[in-house]
């Protein structure tokens, strides 16, 4: 009596955790090793610490975890467990551990292997120190002739026709625009005969004077 009322003195003061409301619902079976329904469990759960709305999903949970067994019997699905079940689930646990532990102990041991071989002829001899010494030069060298060949990248023959055709697209496009600016002259023209001076003034503002014309 004096564990439960701990219990629910806590429980008011802060909710339990999942693990020790699994904790306790563990104690429900132990102490007993008996059966029960679940609305069975949502009655004793509450004397736990454990609110009835939670004993489903912490039951369930232990299920999962093999730590609760479950059946159903006619219509009725029943829970229980002994502490056996425990201690089977913890050898599985301790099982798969030494199992992993092997397979890591394995796999460590292959990348020792790997290693010593990947060391092997690479050792720090004078001819490798040499090797390498002569690796640094070709690599600065050849580093010191791309920076000298970016100081000639604009007299680059490929540049030189890149900028040749960019100049021609950009030429054929300011004729075009030109020939567009006619057609829109001719067009206002055309429809505001009676506003030729306001036209020809906001052609002077916009630039269009009477030396606008094409290319050559």
């Amino acid at each position: 009596m004096k564990l439960e009322s701990s219990i629910q003195i806590q429980s008011k003061k802060r909710g339990l955790s999942l693990e020790e409301k699994r904790e306790q619902m563990l104690q429900i079976f132990y102490e007993s090793q008996d059966f029960y329904l679940l609305k069975e469990l949502e009655k004793m759960g509450p004397k736990k610490g454990v609110i009835s709305q939670s004993v489903k999903d912490v039951v369930q949970s232990l299920v999962d975890d093999d730590l609760v067994l479950k059946d159903k019997i006619g219509t009725s699905v029943y829970f229980w467990s002994l502490p056996s079940c425990a201690g089977n689930q913890l050898r599985n646990t301790s099982n798969k551990l030494e199992s992993d532990l092997s397979n890591s102990k394995k796999h460590y041991i292959e990348l020792v292997e790997q290693r010593d071989s990947l060391k092997r002829g690479r050792e720090d001899t004078e001819e490798r120190e040499a090797a390498l010494e002569e690796l640094k030069a070709v690599e600065l060298h050849h580093k010191k002739l791309k920076e000298e060949l970016a100081a000639y990248a604009d007299s680059d023959p490929a540049a030189l026709e890149a900028m040749k055709d960019a100049i021609d697209v950009a030429h054929a496009a300011a004729n075009r625009w030109t020939d567009n600016i006619f057609t829109l002259q001719q067009w206002c023209s055309t429809t505001f005969p009676q506003a030729k001076e306001q036209l020809e003034h906001m052609y002077r503002e916009v630039g269009i004077t009477e030396d606008f014309e094409y290319l050559q």
